[in-house]
């Protein structure tokens, strides 16, 4: 239902006011009214009217100061005001001074007032309209900013999170919003530690740019496979990497997954390797792996900080890649035990690593079940 527009009739002659009500009631328009400057002010507060037809001469304030302290207020600075008028050309020049839209002479006629304040309130809707749609616009820019803000936060989120995760895990984590996933906590974990067998003394005797290219080559193929397999990338080290799973998401087959990307890396260096050593390069691939319980969370300093897991497994692991042979896949009695359906290994002996008070069981993982033993 169409609003009824709503006008102000300000005069302290109550004939005057009673004819304006008569005239304008009929064609539609509400009507309130005030006998003085000073209610008139009270009244533009409390009704909000669409225009005012305001008389000039009344007790107290009259029409122009009305006129003039309606248009300092940012509230009332646009609202119509028709000024009625007794006399000539300089009343009228008054009123336009002091701020009034349009001004009729007594006596008025009708048609024309009626006319006057049908056009102001028409410009008055438009107003209104323009103002509400600035609103509007305010508002969604406000939202935009909040969504591209939140957006920007969101990228800048996912592009720390692929550091260490694959992508597919990285949008997990981000579209959760589940940030407490990377709070400090305790769980069972498959890590897998690797390196380059030969890297020191190839580092030592070839040059910077050649090395940097074997490296770049080496971890972007790696790379992918960790992402393919899902693993959680806690760094690049030169040529060592280390990948764990079953965190910040968990899987049901850590230990598994963690064989089986290993393998798939095992059989891509050896595939690098040949190339390399047709370059005079002779590297080898030697790989560690443990499961067990870790402490895995955020650490570091403001402005750079990795995801990091810590405890005795990942140190198992890290001695056990030390241990590895060119082509080796090393894993210790617990790992075994979760993967030993699914693959062929040979006992190793007891190994005596750097931080372990009694030699540590292990296995070398020769391939799967499934499948004829990997090539090495």
């Amino acid at each position: 239902m169409e609003r009824q527009p709503r006008v102000l009739i300000v005069d302290d002659n109550r004939l005057n006011v009673r004819i304006l009500e008569a005239l304008l009631k009929p064609r539609g328009y509400l009507t309130v009214s005030a006998g003085s400057g000073e209610a008139a002010l009270e009244q533009v507060g409390q009704v909000q009217p669409d225009l005012i037809l305001l008389d000039i001469v009344m007790p107290g304030i009259d029409g122009h100061e009305v006129c003039r302290r309606l248009r300092e207020d940012p509230a009332s600075r646009f609202l119509p005001v028709v000024m009625i008028t007794a006399s000539g050309e300089e009343e009228k020049l008054e009123s336009i001074e002091a701020g009034a839209d349009d001004f009729i002479t007594k006596p008025f006629n009708q048609a024309e007032l009626l006319a006057r304040v049908k056009s102001l309130l028409r410009v008055k809707d438009y107003h209104d309209t323009i103002e509400a749609q600035k609103a509007e616009l305010a508002e969604w820019n406000r939202t935009l900013e909040e969504r591209v803000q939140q957006q920007v936060g969101e990228l800048e989120r996912l592009g720390r999170l692929r550091r260490f995760l694959s992508p597919q895990l990285a949008d997990v984590v981000v579209s959760s919003g589940a940030s407490t996933l990377l709070e400090s906590h305790r769980r069972q974990i498959a890590v897998v530690f690797c390196d380059l067998r030969g890297f020191t003394s190839f580092v030592d005797s070839t040059e910077a740019e050649e090395v940097i290219g074997v490296l770049r080559q080496y971890h972007q193929e790696l790379g992918a496979i960790i992402f393919r397999f899902e693993g959680t990338l806690e760094h690049f080290a030169g040529d060592g990497i280390m990948v764990f799973f079953n965190d910040p998401i968990e899987c049901p087959d850590p230990a598994a997954r963690a064989v089986r990307m290993a393998m798939a890396m095992r059989q891509r260096v050896i595939e690098l390797t040949a190339g390399w050593r047709t370059r005079g390069y002779t590297l080898g691939f030697g790989v560690g792996i443990a499961l067990g319980p870790a402490t895995l969370g955020m650490i570091g300093f403001e402005g750079r900080r990795d995801y990091s897991a810590v405890g005795s497994v990942v140190n198992m692991a890290s001695r056990l890649c030390s241990e590895a042979r060119h082509g080796q896949i090393l894993i210790e009695e617990h790992m075994y035990a979760a993967v030993e359906g699914l693959l062929e290994a040979e006992p190793v002996g007891g190994l005596s690593l750097k931080g372990f008070a009694r030699p540590v069981p292990a296995f070398n993982v020769l391939g799967l079940k499934d499948a004829a033993p990997s090539s090495v």
